[in-house]
């Protein structure tokens, strides 16, 4: 397992539905429902499996919701004896991967993420933020765009998840993410779309929220990390608690380099990704930064038996 490490996705992976049959066939997924519910205040596993699919787009309650999600596959795979060597999350998937660590307790990270959401939410008023997908363009080319959009008065807008070769989302105030998207589309850009999100996350605009999660996560108990996580906002491993809470609150209003977080896993010796909850996006990322980098999903209980028993060996075998 020295090679492995557990990835968890973030906000846009949700699906009505998802967690349900983990939940039907294992009891370690039944017993973060449960714990996630009374932490974060709500019916995680009601909300997860039946919706309605309004609730489930909501930031306050899509965050507890991918957490458990993410954690269920993660307690059933541990306890099934997967054994990863380094940790990472995208955005929120961070903190999946800091209960996988051991440096948060599920009940805490539950409470902690609902507050982010309601904070990264109430940070700019509806309507006002806006986010858009950059696609084809090398890196510097869309720093460029957005420095160009800015410096012609247009409003912030910046370089918000820097996901994958080509693919590059950034955020900021609507009139200059709608001008950042028309100059992309004139560099070249084979797509360029405004995404259908309820704030401009991972810029200089969520300040005031980075502000209040500070103040919370201040009150949270953070243990040393039994393996280390890989941050998303330097792409670097850290194991020191008071450096996570740090990297905690700075993450909110900086950008995610997840392209850059695989990249310095695997120069840790990392050849596997495995990844915990709904979707593939994490997975499809990796085929796009390395395609020789080994990527499972394990988010459903069909993915996870068959990485415990497959027919011919496998991950756990």
């Amino acid at each position: 397992m020295s090679g492995t490490a557990v990835v968890f996705p973030g906000q846009g992976a949700q699906y009505v539905g998802m967690g349900k049959d983990l939940y039907e066939q294992f009891p370690e997924a039944r017993e973060v429902f449960a714990e996630a519910s009374a932490a974060a205040g709500f019916d995680v596993a009601r909300l997860c499996f039946e919706g309605p699919e309004d609730q489930l787009q909501l930031t306050e309650f899509q965050q507890p919701a991918l957490l458990a999600v993410g954690v269920a596959c993660w307690r059933v795979l541990a306890a099934r004896g997967l054994e990863p060597a380094m940790a990472a999350g995208l955005s929120l998937g961070e903190y999946g991967a800091l209960v996988a660590a051991g440096v948060l307790e599920l009940a805490d990270a539950a409470r902690v993420v609902r507050l982010r959401g309601k904070f990264m939410q109430e940070a700019v008023p509806p309507g006002e933020g806006a986010m858009a997908a950059l696609l084809g363009l090398e890196a510097g080319t869309v720093e460029n765009i957005c420095r160009q959009v800015m410096d012609a008065g247009a409003g912030v807008v910046e370089p918000a998840n820097y996901n994958c070769p080509g693919q590059i989302v950034v955020a900021g105030q609507r009139a200059a993410v709608e001008a950042a998207v028309e100059r992309a589309r004139a560099a070249g850009a084979r797509r360029a779309v405004l995404l259908p999100v309820s704030a401009p996350f991972h810029c200089r605009l969520m300040e005031p929220a980075a502000r209040r999660l500070a103040g919370v996560l201040a009150e949270v108990p953070f243990r040393p990390a039994r393996i280390p996580v890989v941050a998303n906002v330097t792409a670097e491993p850290v194991t020191d608690p008071e450096r996570i809470r740090e990297l905690l609150v700075q993450q909110v209003d900086h950008p995610v380099r997840w392209e850059q977080s695989v990249r310095r896993m695997q120069r840790e010796g990392i050849t596997r990704l495995v990844e915990m909850g709904p979707g593939k996006t994490l997975t499809g990322f990796a085929r796009r930064i390395d395609k020789h980098l080994e990527a499972v999903a394990a988010g459903t209980a069909e993915e996870i038996l068959a990485l415990v028993a497959p027919p011919e060996g496998g991950l756990l075998a």
